[in-house]
């Protein structure tokens, strides 16, 4: 290789380099801002006013219907979901960024693999918004669920390819799981299962069973049971449904929030490995 070419290639790679360090301090104080939010979150009161007018036995029987309706869409569901985006043509588009990054190392290439899913991220926020508040407005508040978490999965499954995972290994399962429930929980259940979710990004140590992916589909499925069955049981109701239906955007923002920023993450310090490794 001639001596030109090896001082080009080494200013990109220390281009590189800064840029994924700098990168990586932005996604450092985006954690910090959403731990600070989770750990003392705003206490609902609303909440708790409602939640004493639900009878037990209707409470326990709108849970497991709803820890059944997540099981279904979680473990059954990838076919349908997939029929809403095209998988080959999002790893293709990836592919095209991340190899930009390799060859100009800066900032804005990094930011068009962060930005890669950014429309279909808006019209899968649309249509759950729609979706909701549709549905809602008729009175219908439990086979919403379904609905819902096809879009929220559709949302997570695009964001993995758009930086470069394959959401069909098991090890990629086990973290959608627990992403999903950290981005739901708060105080020290947020920091232990943010704990959890950081030992999985690169969990090709791990061995992931059936029995662990469905121990985990429960809890999963029972924190997000806790903290949205209440709307959904407004959402039932005939007028004021409709404040349920519109709650599906926010729940929505909130968990992409804490994914996105998750596998963004991910993907830097994968190619700060490699820098490392170069």
């Amino acid at each position: 290789m001639q001596k030109s070419n090896i001082i080009g290639y080494r200013k990109i790679a220390a281009k590189r380099e800064k840029a994924i360090s700098k990168e990586l301090m932005t996604v450092e104080k985006q954690e910090k801002r959403l731990e600070q939010a989770a750990v003392k979150p705003k206490p609902a009161s609303w909440k708790d006013g409602l939640e004493n007018k639900i009878p037990p036995k209707v409470y326990s029987g709108l849970e497991s219907a709803f820890c059944k309706g997540f099981a279904v869409v979680f473990d059954q569901g990838k076919a349908v979901i997939e029929k809403g985006f095209s998988k080959e043509e999002i790893k293709v588009n990836h592919q095209i960024r991340d190899y930009a990054v390799q060859v100009k190392g800066g900032r804005k290439e990094l930011k068009l693999v962060r930005k890669g899913g950014g429309q279909s991220a808006f019209l899968n926020l649309a249509a759950t918004t729609v979706e909701g508040i549709a549905l809602g407005a008729l009175g219908i508040g439990m086979p919403d669920i379904v609905l819902f978490l096809g879009m929220l999965l559709k949302g997570i499954y695009e964001t993995a390819l758009n930086f470069g995972f394959d959401y069909e290994m098991p090890q990629e399962r086990m973290l959608i799981l627990k992403m999903m429930a950290a981005a739901l929980s708060s105080g020290e259940d947020w920091l232990r299962r943010n704990t959890e979710v950081e030992e999985l990004l690169f969990p090709e140590a791990f061995e992931i069973t059936k029995q662990m992916l469905d121990n985990q589909t429960k809890e999963t499925a029972s924190v997000f049971a806790m903290d949205m069955l209440l709307l959904k049981f407004i959402q039932g109701l005939p007028i004021i449904g409709i404040l349920g239906g519109a709650a599906n955007p926010v729940y929505y923002n909130k968990v992409m929030k804490y994914v996105e920023l998750k596998y963004r993450k991910r993907y830097l310090q994968m190619q700060q490995k490699r820098e490392c490794n170069a």
